[in-house]
């Protein structure tokens, strides 16, 4: 008993000296998300003895899942639709010839630091590290307040959050050959592979998400809450069965997101608050849980900080400008600052370094090695790239100032004004059935009548019946309350 509560002590004080961290990082503009991989690293390093790469794979999938489906809901698709095609090219195309790039300057230069480093191996390095982090561009580019032109934040976030099957499926393709000692890579297997693991994991997450908005909007479960926990269920449900299917999990629960997102759902804004708030609980385990499981004593090794310096540096400036430009090329309403903006925004995160625990977890050769370079170049990318994402799109003129509503805090917080819903019956009309006759306290509005299941904005002048529901907003709910009594309403709703 004493070990699960000392667990859960330790527990809390990390998930709030990780929020507190993140604040800090909204002020010092550096990504929230490294604060909390170095919280977790600082942890780990003194207190806490953690090393379980198995555990660590396990939370990051389920973590994922529920990023990659949030990232999805939060998309529109009027907004993704003009850059469909080269977010899809840069999501496959990009990450695998960012992965073949890389793996050829890892295999080349290993030498020279003494580090026989096979072909294969410095592939498998290369694309753990191939797809940018649905984590980290998430949530740096939606909490700062600042908009792109030229469509880059749907790009951006429409990339990063389908590319991830592609690293994964080249991940554990290279993981099983290696395994198997089989250092010839079957070009014929990968590309069946490929489009098998692509096609299921983007049928059955379209069909999973049409069949979650039916049960939820058809459901009529009369707790609201628990339409949250059947979401939830929905996204892991998408996950497992398309993985066992062959399909891709990951691809799936994006588009399963994309779809529930983007289509009429009952108590839709309860379930993204949830999801919202859940997203960001499981980002900071996620890190946490990542930084607890690095050693610093040999994340610092020379090795690891000369190869991974070189490796983040030439991944920055090189492969990820070249695979970004030739896959752009076919698409000229993109501008050179564009291009440049999307080359420079390639984040690595969590996802590189959960796909890194794959090789340690099947016992590879040199596995530990790769994991280390693999967290050192991330911590680099979020370091040089997570904190000049807004710097660098002033600097190349693509960025303006997002206008902020002034009625967002105030319908949640701050607003003193409250909302009832009232049936109307004989007496409210009794001194006749215009809305204009009905007696109500001043500040008192009938904002939305609900009639038969049709709903409509009254005017002055509409008639209504007995059996109307009326949605009111006053700013005085007490007086409101004595006269709906007057009415000899005693059902009245309150939100």
């Amino acid at each position: 008993m004493a070990e699960s509560e000392n667990f859960l002590l330790v527990g809390a004080v990390l998930l709030i000296i990780a929020v507190l961290a993140g604040k800090a990082a909204y002020r010092l503009g550096a990504p929230a998300l490294l604060l909390f991989l170095g919280v977790g690293m600082l942890f780990g390093y003194n207190f806490i003895s953690f090393d379980s790469a198995d555990l660590t794979q396990f939370i990051g999938m389920i973590a994922l899942c529920i990023i990659l489906f949030s990232g999805g809901m939060d998309t529109k698709f009027t907004e993704i639709r003009p850059v469909i095609a080269p977010g899809v090219v840069l999501a496959t195309a990009g990450v695998m010839m960012t992965a073949f790039i890389v793996g050829g300057f890892v295999y080349l230069v290993s030498p020279l630091l003494g580090l026989a480093i096979p072909f294969p191996l410095a592939l498998l390095l290369a694309a753990t590290m191939s797809s940018t982090d649905s984590a980290s561009v998430f949530s740096i580019l939606r909490t700062k307040k600042q908009g792109l032109r030229e469509n880059l934040r749907p790009l951006l976030e429409l990339e990063s959050g389908s590319n991830d099957p592609m690293a994964y499926i080249l991940t554990v393709l290279l993981v099983g050959i290696l395994s198997e000692g089989n250092s010839e890579l079957s070009v014929g297997a990968s590309i069946g592979l490929f489009f098998v693991q692509m096609i299921v994991g983007a049928l059955l997450g379209y069909g999973f998400g049409r069949g979650t908005v039916w049960t939820i909007n058809r459901i009529g479960i009369n707790n609201p809450s628990l339409y949250s926990v059947l979401l939830l269920a929905a996204v892991f449900l998408t996950f497992s069965f398309t993985s066992l299917v062959q399909g891709n999990g990951y691809l799936a629960v994006y588009i399963a997101g994309l779809v529930v997102g983007n289509h009429k759902l009952v108590h839709k804004r309860t379930l993204t608050t949830f999801f919202d708030s859940f997203t960001w609980l499981f980002q900071i385990i996620m890190f946490l849980t990542l930084g607890l499981l690095v050693n610093l004593n040999e994340l610092f090794d020379y090795h690891v900080v000369v190869l991974g310096c070189m490796v983040g540096a030439f991944m920055i400036l090189i492969a990820r400008p070249v695979s970004v430009f030739i896959c752009l090329a076919p698409f000229r309403k993109f501008s050179l600052k564009a291009r440049t903006y999307v080359a420079w925004v390639g984040l690595r995160g969590a996802v590189p370094i959960i796909f890194a625990t794959y090789p340690v977890v099947a016992g590879i050769d040199g596995a530990d090695l790769l994991f280390d370079i693999v967290f050192f170049v991330t911590i680099i990318s979020l370091v040089v790239q997570g904190t000049t994402v807004s710097g660098m799109a002033n600097l190349l003129g693509l960025a303006y100032e997002e206008r902020e509503t002034s009625f967002g805090d105030a319908l949640q917080d701050r607003m003193k004004s409250a909302f009832t819903e009232v049936e109307v019956n004989d007496a409210m009309l009794g001194g006749g059935s215009r809305l204009s006759d009905i007696s109500l306290p001043d500040n008192t509005l009938v904002v939305m009548v609900c009639r038969d299941g049709d709903y409509f904005v009254p005017r002055g002048n509409a008639e209504l019946v007995a059996g109307d529901k009326l949605l009111v907003l006053s700013d005085r709910n007490e007086e409101l309350q004595t006269q709906y009594k007057e009415f000899g309403i005693d059902e009245v709703m309150n939100f």
